[in-house]
């Protein structure tokens, strides 16, 4: 099991260390040559949404990114990775990779909370799941297929799409590693049908 993280800029090596914590290989991808070796999944981390937009277009992966998502690859974003995989962000026209049917409110819980912790059930996870949120945006509508898997304080905070997989907060900054064993699992069901996502 292989895992590709987007490394452009936030949180990928709280990421990597989840993931390496779980003993499942990753590799970060800064460029088109590493994206092209083998894997099984790819996490698409928290940071600035913006940033890690502008650089992925820089680098020519938007569109490679995005076509190998639409084929089935497994993906999980957290926080700004859920930013980009949303068909639509508020108002926003910018491009995205836009693979998943859900609208995102960014920001949106503001500077009069910023940053918080709350513990809430998710879907498949369990009762109590600690959820770090940092400046965090939640879903506002899903379209048809997405399952609503958390929600907090009447907001959607976690979805999923068949092979997509969003939160609105951080798993990866916590000690909890059932999200990561969830997206995992996601990625062995794929493999397991034979698909093969290396460039």
């Amino acid at each position: 099991m292989t895992i590709a993280i987007l490394a452009f800029q936030g949180a990928f090596a709280e990421h990597e260390q989840m993931l390496r914590r779980l003993e499942v290989e990753t590799f970060l991808v800064r460029k088109p040559e590493d994206w092209q070796r083998h894997k099984d999944g790819v996490v698409i981390p928290g940071g600035e949404s913006t940033a890690m937009l502008r650089i992925m277009k820089d680098e020519g992966l938007l569109m490679p990114v995005r076509q190998a998502i639409a084929d089935g690859l497994p993906v999980f974003g957290t926080c700004a990775g859920m930013i980009l995989l949303a068909k639509q962000v508020d108002e926003e026209a910018r491009e995205r990779l836009a693979t998943m049917d859900i609208t995102v409110h960014r920001n949106a819980y503001g500077r009069q909370l910023g940053s918080f912790y709350a513990e809430a059930p998710m879907e498949g996870i369990g009762e109590r799941v600690p959820m770090t949120f940092i400046r965090a945006p939640y879903i506002t509508e899903v379209g048809e297929g997405v399952e609503v898997l958390a929600a907090l304080d009447g907001h959607i905070v976690a979805a999923r799409q068949g092979r997509q997989l969003v939160t609105s907060f951080h798993p990866e900054l916590n000690e909890d590693v059932r999200i990561h064993q969830y997206f995992l699992e996601m990625a062995r069901d794929a493999s397991r049908n034979g698909n093969d996502f290396s460039e």
